[in-house]
């Protein structure tokens, strides 16, 4: 790609809140998909990378053609997912992202491809619009669009009435919608309270501390997150896999990361706080710990140290 502003390292804008479905005829509504967000440079090829910068072609060979489904060259915000038994499989596109044998990246490619939904645009042609409204970027980026299947689409919203979609996620099992407000601008790797989640479980992010292994070698996470600059216990949430599955991940053995060894937690094995897991959850308690929570997933795309208490 010849134009200087291809190198330049941008990164997705960020939701910063969550709250329930709502009505607003000064916001759009979309599907919420449940994979990896993903910057795509589309050109004479196509590049493509996550939150970190990480590059992630090479692991995913059946996307490499995007490039052709546009007019010209541009940048396009949207999610990377894979589409298995009938639902868009988390763990499957997380499982793809560790893969590094070009064989087995090969036959998963072939077996369980992936996809890529667009859902904005940065650069089109031959500058940066991240200073244009939602709206005209919206109109920019079905100008572009040559062609749609089932490797590359273009995210459709409806305007005003949220809590109808919300609804129907709700009814198939979706993780919900966002939110976004008409008006609202592109700010390149920064935190946004005019995008919002809309989501069926709540969700949020937390350092792997440790672990502690249970029958069958299943384990069970010790998480924390952040308070300034301080890693605070968060209670535990059980990987639903084998230990030999998450050591894929190459998880460092330490010293506890805590300021104490959290009560309960004498016989954990205590790892170095670098990789971050997804939970689900119903609710947080009065002494904020999560009800009924779930695993969804390790993260390779967020550092630990992005992992914050919400006050």
């Amino acid at each position: 790609m010849s134009d200087s502003l291809f190198d330049k390292a941008l990164e997705p804008m960020l939701i910063a809140s969550e709250k329930p479905a709502f009505n607003d005829k000064n916001f759009i509504y979309e599907l919420k998909l449940d994979g990896t967000r993903a910057l795509v440079y589309l050109d004479q090829d196509t590049q493509i990378f996550n939150k970190r910068r990480l590059s992630l072609q090479h692991k995913f060979p059946e996307l490499m053609q995007l490039h052709t489904y546009v007019k010209h060259r541009c940048i396009l915000d949207g999610e990377l997912f894979v589409y298995h038994d009938n639902h868009v499989d988390f763990f499957a596109s997380q499982k793809r992202s560790l893969l590094s044998d070009r064989f087995k990246i090969q036959i998963a490619s072939e077996q369980i491809p992936a996809s890529f939904t667009a859902f904005d645009i940065l650069y089109d042609k031959d500058r940066l619009v991240i200073d244009e409204p939602l709206m005209k970027r919206k109109q920019r980026l079905a100008r572009l669009i040559k062609k749609e299947d089932q490797r590359f689409s273009v995210s459709r919203y409806i305007e005003e009435d949220g809590i109808s979609l919300f609804e129907l996620t709700t009814k198939q099992s979706l993780e919900g919608i966002v939110a976004k407000r008409k008006d609202s601008l592109y700010y390149p790797g920064k935190r946004t309270k005019d995008w919002i989640k809309c989501k069926n479980w709540l969700e949020d992010d937390y350092v792997i501390c440790g672990y502690i292994e249970k029958e069958k070698g299943i384990i069970s996470f010790v998480i924390g997150q952040y308070d300034n600059r301080e890693l605070i216990y968060k209670g535990h949430v059980t990987m639903g896999t084998s230990l030999r599955f998450f050591e894929a991940h190459q998880p460092q053995k330490s010293q506890c990361p805590f300021k104490t060894v959290p009560s309960g937690n004498e016989n954990a094995v205590w790892l170095k706080p670098t990789l971050v897991c997804v939970v689900a959850y119903m609710e947080k308690t009065p002494q904020d710990s999560l009800r009924q929570p779930i695993c969804r997933g390790i993260r390779t795309d967020k550092k630990a140290e992005d992992c914050i208490i919400k006050k």
